[in-house]
């Protein structure tokens, strides 16, 4: 794998006079796009220290398949697309569920147990095992889904490509993310997390404790909790203001996992509708 980054990133270097038809280039290229595609490597991961490391290498391979791919027409039963990029096949033989109307680009990792409603998955993108992607969810390019998530109906998990360096949403393993939540703009979310419906957290939104009214991060939901849209009043010159931010209002124990009962009983404690 390091001979192979060391030729997309020579590659890289020079694309300025790479040709559309260079063998060479494209089947590298394509060596990399592979190892996204089958999840032997991925866009950024967890570093072990509670970090993020990306693969920029990575990324500039996907950003020199756009630059190197020729449009053509993609026919799939009774659809046709027209894109540089083809979808993914053969689900069914990596132990991956897909309802009509779901697709994934070839680029991004499925593992086993993932089931696909009528949602959408782009390139570079990592969902770990029997993660539900429901109904009209997307997962944006380069995006990180741990396993035995739950992204709910309607959420927006945010993709990022320029630059090359920056870091991608990374979601951890054994969360809930309610109806309509946008997660954006290399916000981070740990494991185990229950983020309320409607919540939307990007790199720049303050996560508040709601026991002590302090500001814990920008854009990081911490492992086990249960978190919810909130607003905090700001003064500005033209009057006060309420901003949006994401509340922590309940600790879980690592491992903790809620029933659906247990979830509404918590968030009805404080005056959150599901």
């Amino acid at each position: 794998m390091s001979e192979l980054r060391r030729q997309i990133e020579d590659i890289w270097a020079a694309r300025e006079s790479l040709d559309a038809e260079d063998d060479a280039a494209n089947s590298a290229i394509h060596a990399a796009i592979d190892l996204l595609d089958a999840g032997e490597a991925r866009v950024a991961e967890p570093d072990g220290e509670g970090g993020v490391v990306v693969n920029e290498w990575l990324k500039l391979a996907i950003l020199l398949l756009f630059r190197q791919a020729q449009m053509s027409t993609i026919e799939v039963g009774p659809f046709e697309f027209a894109d540089k990029i083809p979808l993914k096949t053969d689900y069914a033989a990596r132990g991956v569920r897909v309802v009509p109307g779901a697709s994934a680009r070839w680029g991004s990792y499925q593992g086993p147990g993932v089931i696909m409603m009528p949602s959408y998955i782009n390139i570079g993108a990592y969902v770990g095992a029997n993660t539900m992607v429901d109904t009209w969810a997307t997962v944006g390019s380069c995006a990180q889904i741990g396993s035995n998530v739950h992204l709910s109906g309607g959420v927006g998990i945010g993709g990022v490509l320029e630059p090359p360096n920056a870091v991608p949403v990374v979601v951890g393993d054994d969360c809930l993310i309610g109806s309509r939540c946008i997660v954006a703009e290399g916000a981070r979310v740990g494991d185990g997390v229950v983020l309320g419906a409607g919540a939307v957290l990007t790199g720049s939104i303050p996560v508040i404790d709601a026991e002590t009214g302090d500001e814990l991060s920008r854009g990081e939901v911490p492992s086990w909790c249960v978190a919810v849209q909130a607003s905090r009043a700001r003064d500005f010159d033209g009057g006060r203001f309420g901003l949006p931010c994401v509340l922590v209002i309940r600790r879980l124990d690592p491992g903790e996992r809620h029933d659906k009962s247990a979830l509404n009983d918590i968030l009805r404690t404080h005056g959150v509708t599901t």
